[in-house]
């Protein structure tokens, strides 16, 4: 099984180095092309205004400079001319991917371009609200939830968020599948300030949002001590609504 990684925290991020650790475990044929600097919060953008450059960091180890949507959609173009891979795995990523967050997330998106080039395609996450366990559930469990997708059939355009709870590792009450949830108000704060040429500037502060733990939702995985998977499409049409729209314009 050929694997590339990506990530939305740079080609230096220490999630990452432990992802090529454990995709070490699952493959010996495995890739990496991240962005050169953190992305994070950078959505499913792609860079259409100015160049972008891609740089080795040794054997099957590449940095591109620009999104993580850059990053993979390059690395399918030009890293592989043979043949492409059959997994892509983001992350993992320093801070959870939980709820309407994935809208936002430059480790999804990753993903999602993957999924959308016929990739499976997965996200991995590392809650870390709570603070001092870093990486440690992940660490011991991200092989554990990636080595039944490796021959799982997935449906087309879609890939899996895995988000491991900020607890240690012994602590995890296990793997529970999930549904998407939703915060409840809009994301973080708004920081105001003056710049030394006497310039406003705006900063948006990622403070914790309020949420509702909605029975059976990621959130509510998470916040339990378990770690979430949860499917996620891409396609974002309300299929519901579509007769409605229609009866609404043919009268």
């Amino acid at each position: 099984m050929r694997i590339l990684l990506t990530n939305d925290d740079g080609i230096h991020a220490p999630g990452l180095a432990l992802l090529e650790r454990i995709a070490a475990e699952l493959s010996d044929d495995v890739w990496v092309c991240a962005p050169a600097e953190e992305q994070s919060g950078a959505g499913h953008s792609l860079t259409l205004h100015m160049p972008v450059r891609l740089q080795q960091h040794g054997e099957r180890r590449f940095a591109v400079t620009g999104t993580p949507t850059d990053a993979v959609n390059l690395a399918l173009r030009k890293l592989f001319t043979d043949r492409r891979p059959d997994l892509i795995i983001s992350g993992i990523n320093n801070g959870e991917n939980l709820a309407d967050d994935v809208t936002y997330s430059g480790t999804i998106s990753a993903a999602m371009e993957g999924a959308l080039a016929g990739m499976k395609a997965v996200a991995l996450s590392q809650a870390t609200r709570d603070g001092g366990h870093g990486f440690a559930a992940a660490e011991v469990w991200a092989e554990r939830v990636l080595r039944p997708l490796l021959d799982l059939p997935l449906a087309r355009r879609t890939l899996v968020n895995v988000n491991f709870p900020a607890v240690a590792a012994d602590t995890v009450r296990g793997i529970r599948v999930a549904r998407q949830g939703f915060h409840d108000y809009a994301r973080g704060s708004l920081v105001e300030g003056t710049d030394p040429r006497g310039r406003p500037y705006f900063w948006f502060g990622l403070d914790d949002v309020e949420h509702t733990l909605d029975h059976g939702t990621d959130l509510e995985a998470v916040d339990d001590g378990f770690i979430a998977v949860t499917p996620l499409q891409l396609d974002l049409t309300h299929h519901a609504s579509i007769g409605q729209l229609a009866e609404s314009y043919a009268a």
